[in-house]
């Protein structure tokens, strides 16, 4: 008798890793279900960035009146605690608990930072709107409460991301290491365009009060998710917990990878395209809103578009470099590809075409998901294989550095346009600026990218230039030994 449930399994089980990208690194040991239950952990961070980059700015700026330089800083705030991610990564690496446990302990504690900032950001969001009875409530209050409650969630998704990523390494061998990571951004993604989809619907006919419920269901969806996310995945070990503490200083361990061939111009590529493709990340809904007189549930698709350029852009990656493809070459097809993306955008404006953004959006989404997957397996291949946790956490630091000094740039830039005579906010001129930067910036990473391409660098070539440098060897060996 034909065994339908085994028939549709085997098939299920075949589709997967052709269909979703690096879902060829479960194993026996480490089965697919498994991973996907960790990479809860990224769909929540998927929904903090939605929620605060896509839909909150907008509703600051178009509805709640506030200035977009301002909303541009609050943005920001979170990366006070971006360079620190090299640091978390590190100190997970090396903490000891009572149980052994290394990294849950920094997961729940960005959990509860997470938790913490959606718990405030309601009752901000009323007094700055004037709902109920906080119409009474000084405007300037609501503005330091929103801004603590951008910096706690900031924070938590910091922590959360560079400490989960972590613990996505410890459970499958060094060779699939990069897979993993890959296969929780690309959770990460469907995070962002599954939430879009959710803020769109919820919010399609906006009150200050159904905001602060999205907000409030928010709040505790992120605890249900990451506590299913961190449930038995890193084992208790006494053993390790009685171990001693070691002796390897955060210093040293930077100033190894920094020695890496070609480590500083990779880390400034990544500075120069990260920026170029989010500075516009706080204006691109209230450019949709205000020039083309979208709605608050259509700029919000608009997140779901530039997510899914990005998904696509990473799966795409991910089969190039499966099949050897170089790491750099994938990056810089990322940029070049931007580059025309944000002309379409400004030709948006010009056209009066809705279609235009969208396609300029899907375009700058599949760039940066090149350019995103590129540069980050292009760290992991040219770090040593003792510091990918490091390498993962100076990535992180990087990348989100260079994203906030973007967006507050981006908001300062557009608010001082303002400010020339003639100049509205329902017209283009405040964003025109803004957008050709990001081109420039763009630009300016295929220039710096170029020597790193033909460079072709990895672990292996690294390692061979070490070994002809009698004082990076020097260097290496005492870290080594200090361990």
């Amino acid at each position: 008798m034909f065994n339908y449930k085994r028939f549709a399994l085997a098939r299920l089980s075949a589709i997967g890793p052709r269909w979703l990208p690096f879902a060829d690194v479960a194993s026996t040991e480490v089965p697919l279900s498994r991973l996907l239950r960790l990479s809860l952990f990224q769909v929540t961070v998927g929904m903090a960035l939605v929620l605060l980059v896509g839909t909150l700015n907008r509703v600051m700026i178009v509805e709640l009146k506030v200035p977009a330089s301002l909303v541009a800083v609050m943005l920001a705030l979170p990366l006070v605690f971006a360079p620190f991610r090299a640091l978390i990564g590190f100190r997970s690496d090396t903490f000891r608990s009572a149980l052994g446990l290394r990294r849950l302990p920094y997961i729940f504690k960005g959990t509860m930072y997470q938790f913490g900032g959606f718990a405030i950001m309601p009752f901000a969001l009323l007094v700055l709107s004037g709902y109920g009875e906080a119409v009474d409530a000084p405007r300037w209050l609501g503005l330091s409460a929103a801004a603590l409650a951008f910096l706690l969630v900031g924070a938590g998704v910091h922590i959360v991301q560079t400490v989960g990523l972590a613990l996505a390494t410890d459970l499958v061998p060094e060779e699939d290491q990069p897979k993993v990571v890959g296969l929780m951004y690309v959770m990460l993604l469907v995070g962002m365009i599954l939430s879009a989809f959710a803020y769109g619907a919820l919010l399609e006919t906006y009150t200050p009060g159904r905001l602060v419920q999205v907000i409030q269901g928010s709040a505790v969806v992120t605890i249900v998710l990451n506590g299913i996310a961190m449930w038995k995945q890193e084992a208790r070990n006494r053993e390790r917990a009685q171990a001693p503490q070691p002796v390897v200083r955060f210093s040293d361990a930077w100033a190894r990878l920094a020695a890496r061939r070609g480590m500083l111009r990779l880390l400034v590529v990544i500075a120069l395209g990260t920026a170029g493709f989010g500075m516009a990340d706080v204006l691109l809904e209230p450019y949709g809103g205000q020039v083309l007189q979208m709605t608050v549930a259509q700029t919000t698709r608009l997140t779901v578009v530039l997510a899914t350029g990005s998904l696509i852009g990473f799966g795409l990656a991910s089969r190039w470099l499966g099949r050897g493809g170089q790491p750099m070459l994938v990056a810089v097809m990322g940029a070049a590809i931007g580059v025309p993306a944000f002309l379409m955008v400004l030709a948006s404006a010009v056209a009066g075409s809705v279609a235009l953004l969208i396609a300029a959006t899907l375009a700058a989404g599949f760039g940066a998901g090149l350019f995103g997957h590129g540069t980050l397996t292009a760290t992991m291949r040219t770090a040593p294989r003792d510091q990918i946790g490091l390498s993962l956490g100076a990535w992180g630091a990087v990348q989100t550095t260079a994203a906030g000094v973007a967006i507050a740039v981006g908001g300062a830039i557009r608010d001082l346009m303002l400010l020339a005579p003639g100049t509205t906010a329902a017209g283009a001129a405040p964003y025109i600026p803004v957008f050709a930067l990001e081109a420039a910036l763009l630009a300016l990473a295929l220039v710096a990218a170029w020597p790193l391409w033909r460079q072709r660098l990895d672990r292996g070539q690294n390692e061979t230039s070490l070994e002809t440098k009698p004082s990076a060897v020097g260097q290496e060996s005492m870290v080594t030994t200090e361990a």
